[in-house]
């Protein structure tokens, strides 16, 4: 929990509230608006909730925080109710873990739940309320890894439920090297008949993003962007390539998706036309960059 000697002065007052050891990852920003916003670059409580939905809400961003820099002045305070509501339905079979983890930034986590075998995307914390809710839901088949940044606890889900770890060779590391299934190569790899894992280098070498049904997981490699409110890349964490990620973006045109769910920046839903028209903005924009 976070620390009232270390309030941020920018909080507005009353329960809740963020302290200084804040990373600025927007975790807390686009899963409780209403409540949570950015200044002097970090997150801050500007709007105290003032009914039961605003309030779990915030609870849920207080779990989510990679950092446990949110708190509240009430002690103790009653999580019941937000630890079971984890994972956070997003849409028909897939959810939001929460749990970020600081080893990766505050990265976002899903849930994807199949009679196939369930599929979790890219690593939350290994936190055990969890684990055992991922265990009343079928346990893991794959955990599927969009990239070498945000493993996370990869290995700890690895051990619990022995499930196949995936990843680009391309991303491994010391800490992955033992991952159950390196890709290879840029050609799409079929998991099975309603997902498949695009290969997109650019934010990473061996970045990939997974197409499941109308689902777009996308990792660090595409995002809605709140400065200029369109998807788009980051240039300024691309570590690897913006030739190539800007390659990348385009050669998604060829695929029909209504939900972009990355890692890293704000979700995006809309209808097939719209989301193929707002694809085709953001390489437009990602072409007159650098």
């Amino acid at each position: 929990m976070a620390k009232s000697s270390l309030r941020l002065a920018e909080n507005i007052s009353g329960d809740f509230y963020v302290d200084s050891s804040c990373i600025d990852c927007d975790t807390c920003r686009w899963m409780t608006p209403s409540v949570f916003n950015r200044a002097g670059g970090q997150s801050v409580v500007y709007h105290q909730p003032t009914n039961e939905t605003e309030r779990l809400r915030s609870l849920q961003a207080l779990l989510a925080c990679p950092t446990s820099s949110i708190g509240t002045v009430e002690k103790p305070v009653d999580i019941t109710g937000a630890i079971a509501s984890f994972p956070i339905p997003v849409s028909e079979n897939v959810y939001h873990c929460g749990y970020h983890s600081k080893n990766s930034y505050g990265a976002a986590s899903y849930l994807i739940v199949r009679p196939e075998g369930n599929v979790l995307v890219d690593s939350p914390r290994f936190a055990p309320p969890l684990v055992k809710r991922l265990e009343e839901m079928g346990g893991i088949r794959y955990l599927y890894l969009t990239h070498r940044d945000d493993v996370a606890d990869h290995q700890k889900f690895h051990e619990h439920f022995l499930c196949d770890r995936i990843l680009h060779s391309d991303d491994i590391t010391t800490d992955t090297r033992n991952v159950e299934i390196q890709l290879t190569g840029l050609e799409p790899f079929a998991l099975d008949s309603d997902s498949l894992i695009i290969p997109v280098p650019g934010h990473s070498k061996g970045h990939t993003v997974l197409l499941y049904k109308n689902f777009l997981f996308t990792g660090d490699h595409l995002a809605w962007s709140e400065g200029l409110q369109q998807l788009g890349g980051f240039p300024d964490v691309c570590w690897y390539s913006w030739s190539k990620q800007v390659e990348s973006m385009r050669q998604l045109l060829d695929y029909s998706f209504e939900w972009v769910l990355p890692g890293h920046g704000r979700r995006y839903h809309a209808d097939t036309a719209t989301m193929h028209q707002q694809m085709q903005q953001c390489v437009t924009w990602m072409e007159s960059v650098r």
